[in-house]
Formats: C-alpha cells, structure tokens, sequence
C-alpha cells in the first residue's frame, strides 16, 4: 500500500461518525512507530519499518494454538497373559458336539453367500480362491492324509483356529488338536467338496484374508 494513502487526513464527513480526528504528521508517526514496536517480534537482521516491505501484520486478536496431547494408546495382553487368563480355554461342560451345530449352520449360510450361491455353474477356480480367504470356524473338517496315521479319518467341527493347528469337537464330544503341517483336510458344502493343505495353511485366520495364495502344480506332505 502507497505509504501517502495511509498519511492522508481522515475526511471532515467521518470524523464525527467515526469519533476521531486526524492528528498532525510527527503524532502520527510517533504512534505507528510505538504500536509496532510493542506489536512486532524484534528480529536480528531487521527493524519493523523493514518489515513491512514484504510481510502483512496482522492488526486483529490471533488465538493460541492448543498443544495436541499424546494420547496413550491402549496396549493389549500378550500371548503368557492370554494362556493364564485361559481366554481360549473351553471349559469341559461346554465341549459338545450338538451345541457347536449352530454355529456350523451360520457357517454353512456365510460360505453360500460368499460363493454366491456355490451353484453347479460356479467355477470351481473362483470358489477355491473364495475359500482360501475364508473363515473355517464352523466348518466340518475331516482328515484325509496325513503323515501321522492317527489323524486320518478325525472329522468334526472346527471351534479354533490357530497359526499351527485345529482345534475341533468330534461326534464323540471330544476335542481334539490337530497340527496343520503334513495333514490334507476335507471340506464338505453342500455337494462341493475342498481339500485343505495345511502346509500352506500355517497362517492365523486374519492373515490369510489378506495372503495371496500362489497357484503351484503340486503340493507336498
């Protein structure tokens, strides 16, 4: 702004609207030089006259920035917590068979919607990679191979799932451990049957939703 516009006397029609009155030039400059005195930061290499060449002085109230405080972020329990809190203990009224049929049920109708339907027209490649990323709670599982001949022929529902080994409830109201490595396991929905390599399986439930599974000609035990 042209310093002789900001000298120029206010006019005589605004004086009384205004309430002031224009003073002489050295006042004038006396209370500019006073105001940015008390109103600017001192700097090192300039003075306030300087200052206004390049920068604006803001004339009006600014208000204090808030310090943003460090929430502290909840920390979880970690895995020698979770073991003598016994959170993933089923307690032994409750391992029966016929009170997990429910939950296979719901698991029963969240494979069908998955798959769209799972009907005879569905490509059985597509179904596959729908099921590599599903959640298996639910299901019923049977073993069909494994290098432990023991296993073969365990089936019930899967009521755990860990990064190692399944946990299911057999007919017979007894839960059972079986290690995913060298075991091929059978699922069964609605006519479609699906293996399960559990050496490709070794991953927990929510990190194979987001794993992507490679295509291999063969797998070995």
């Amino acid at each position: 702004m042209d310093e002789a516009v900001v000298d120029t006397p206010i006019p005589r029609d605004l004086v009384k609207v205004l309430g002031v009155e224009s003073q002489i030039r050295s006042k004038a400059e006396a209370f500019t030089q006073a105001f940015l005195n008390n109103n600017t930061e001192p700097h090192p290499q300039h003075d306030p006259k300087s200052m206004l060449s390049y920068k604006a002085v803001i004339l009006e109230y600014s208000r204090t920035k808030k310090k943003m405080l460090n929430k502290k972020r909840a920390k979880g329990i970690n895995a020698q917590q979770k073991r003598e809190l016994k959170i993933f203990h089923i307690k032994g009224e409750h391992q029966r068979y016929e009170l997990f049929l429910p939950l296979h049920e719901l698991w029963k109708q969240y494979i069908l919607d998955l798959c769209n339907g799972l009907k005879p027209t569905s490509s059985p490649q597509s179904v596959q990679q729908k099921l590599l990323k599903a959640d298996f709670h639910g299901a019923i599982i049977t073993v069909v191979r494994s290098k432990c001949p023991s296993y073969v022929g365990t089936t019930g529902i899967l009521i755990q799932e860990f990064k190692h080994v399944f946990k299911i409830v057999t007919r017979q109201d007894k839960v059972k451990v079986i290690p995913k490595r060298n075991s091929v396991f059978e699922v069964e929905i609605n006519g479609f049957i699906s293996y399960i390599y559990g050496n490709k399986f070794e991953q927990r439930a929510s990190e194979r939703s987001a794993k992507k599974f490679k295509i291999s000609g063969t797998i070995d035990l």
